[in-house]
């Protein structure tokens, strides 16, 4: 099952898509189904063709996005620890639910950048309240799992220590469906990520390396602010970013570039110049 946003009538809903993505059933509206984010739970509803829908993250206008900065050691010892040792706990920093878009959809490159940078790497959506949680109990929490596309303007990203900015270039998180967390099993044991700029392979490495586990790292969140149903978790990005590249590697317009993700599929996007920046 893949879970899906679409806009009917003005409003956000939750929808299934088919298995060969032709055809998808909205069942719920969107803030219904994350009161109650069970996806084998609901009744099915109206049924269209992909080709009439307009797709959006499933995503609540209030959710939080929370994103490990630093996550496989490979990526780490490109970047910023390259000479150092790894910190006790995972780099963290957000996203706005505007930044985020979907598969299909095209990522302009701001006014400001040279061009855009590539992160393939995978979300956890929470499912439950957590306070306090343990590593187990948080893990339990996850309801699903996305392949993500954490597009990063590095221009903006490295002008300070924060990383605000250079993360939220407009519709510059594109996110794949939402697949059942029991359908995924445990990352630990070994997902394949994979990203391709035109076809070309420039990341290819497995969630068995990742640095800190979801469940580790939602717990060490929970602890400080409280998760709810609809938050999400994007777990980091291995080796191969552009910008470490020599020389460096930048997406322009024109350019497609894909994540792949095991069980999760294919997000796929392409770029496009800054004039097709959403204007007011």
């Amino acid at each position: 099952m893949r879970i899906v946003g679409v806009i009917r009538g003005g409003v956000t809903h939750a929808a299934s898509l088919s298995p060969d993505g032709k055809n998808v059933t909205v069942f719920a509206e969107l803030r219904e189904f994350w009161a109650r984010p069970d996806p084998g739970g609901w009744a099915t509803g109206e049924t269209l063709r992909s080709d009439e829908a307009h797709f959006v993250p499933p995503v609540l206008p209030e959710a939080r996005v929370l994103c490990v900065g630093l996550n496989y050691r490979d990526h780490a010892a490109e970047g910023s620890y390259r000479d150092r040792g790894l910190p006790e706990y995972p780099t963290l920093f957000a996203r706005w639910t505007r930044s985020l878009t979907v598969g299909g959809a095209a990522i302009p490159v701001p006014s400001s950048e040279d061009g855009l940078d590539w992160e393939g790497e995978i979300v956890a959506w929470v499912g439950r309240t957590l306070v306090d949680a343990d590593p187990e109990e948080a893990l339990a929490a996850v309801v699903g799992y996305s392949a993500f596309n954490d597009v990063t303007a590095r221009r903006a990203q490295k002008l300070t220590s924060q990383w605000i900015l250079g993360k939220n270039a407009d519709a510059s998180g594109p996110l794949g469906p939402m697949v059942p967390a029991v359908e995924v099993g445990d990352l630990r044991d070994g997902l394949r990520v994979r990203t391709r700029v035109n076809g070309t392979t420039v990341q290819d490495a497995s969630t068995s390396d990742m640095i800190y586990g979801v469940g580790e790292t939602l717990a060490h969140i929970s602890r400080t602010l409280t998760l709810r149903p609809g938050d999400l978790l994007a777990t980091g990005t291995p080796a191969g970013v552009g910008y470490a590249r020599t020389p460096p590697w930048l997406l322009g317009p024109g350019d497609v570039v894909e994540v792949e993700v095991d069980r999760l599929g294919i997000l796929r996007n392409t770029i496009v110049g800054g004039e097709h920046r959403p204007r007011p």
